[in-house]
């Protein structure tokens, strides 16, 4: 990849929904998905294979893969909780799946009922079967920084599962900020480790702006030479087995710095706007970045589906 080339990896129509009140069903799931591919959005995690009694936002996953909208320049991804979940999605079609490795023995337990230690056994088999399957296998490291269980993560210990999860055949390792409790110069700290052990290409980043921080974070980042970011339209999102974990970092934000400091990420801004409307007006309930109001206001007469 160009050095001045970023991937966007649009989050909302799982992480951003999975937390909502109001569960979308397959058809503005849909609409939701098309939105985010018309703005240009070319990497996008489109649901997980969950037990529809734990997350009943994510039901009819296997359904929706079918109908998303084909083309050669757009990954779908989609999370999977355990060896079923994997089979669900491999029926489905998916070939880009993702695991959650939580970075604590607490939140592990809090989030799936099991130990850390065996979480980890349970993410290296998937990525080992991914290889086996010729798909891509990502993992997510949550709780990387903060824990609202356990407090401050020591970095020794993500650093140890990220080189377990490369082992294991992880192709990314997505350095998930659950809670939002990073500064920038912890991200320095534990993304320069991870970048010279692994290479910033294997590294992307997903941060939540739960104490304003996220763009900041995703700069220090960036001048480490990660050039892979999870952001969610609108803000949108947020952990529902994680106290104090609001919205992650909203991809107008993420889009229109990156953008603005000469880096291409391919989205149209103006399209991702009415994108930003249309998930509102989807969910009934006001969305937008801190930079939402002055981009629809560049953008032109606010329309009727601009709910933020």
């Amino acid at each position: 990849m160009s050095a001045d080339r970023v991937t966007i990896n649009e989050v909302g129509p799982r992480d951003g929904l999975q937390s909502q009140p109001r569960a979308l069903d397959g058809d503005r799931r849909l609409a939701m998905i098309e939105a985010l591919v018309a703005a240009g959005l070319r990497s996008i995690e489109a649901g997980s294979f969950v037990s529809p009694k734990a997350v009943p936002q994510m039901a009819g996953t296997g359904e929706l893969f079918a109908r998303l909208p084909q083309r050669a320049e757009v990954r779908y991804s989609a999370l999977v909780p355990n060896v079923r979940g994997y089979e669900l999605a491999r029926a489905a079609g998916v070939d880009t799946l993702s695991v959650v490795l939580s970075a604590t023995e607490t939140m592990n337990r809090r989030n799936i009922n099991t130990g850390l230690d065996e979480t980890a056994n349970a993410c290296a088999e998937l990525m080992a079967r991914a290889v086996a399957d010729g798909v891509d296998g990502w993992v997510y490291i949550a709780v990387a920084y903060e824990c609202p269980f356990e407090g401050p993560t020591p970095p020794a210990r993500v650093e140890r599962l990220a080189e377990r999860m490369i082992e294991a055949g992880a192709r990314k390792l997505i350095v998930a900020d659950t809670i939002g409790a990073a500064n920038p110069a912890q991200v320095r700290t534990l993304t320069s480790a991870l970048v010279r052990a692994f290479g910033a290409e294997r590294i992307a980043c997903h941060f939540h702006d739960t104490r304003g921080m996220a763009l900041a974070n995703v700069l220090a980042a960036l001048e480490l030479g990660v050039r892979d970011f999870d952001s969610s339209i609108g803000g949108l999102g947020g952990c529902p087995f994680s106290p104090g974990a609001s919205g992650n970092v909203a991809t107008e934000d993420v889009v229109l710095m990156l953008e603005s400091m000469g880096l291409h990420t391919g989205v149209d801004l103006d399209a991702l706007v009415a994108a930003v409307g249309r998930c509102a007006e989807l969910l009934d309930s006001p969305l937008g970045g801190h930079s939402f109001r002055w981009l629809r206001r560049r953008a032109g007469p606010a329309r009727k589906s601009d709910h933020a």
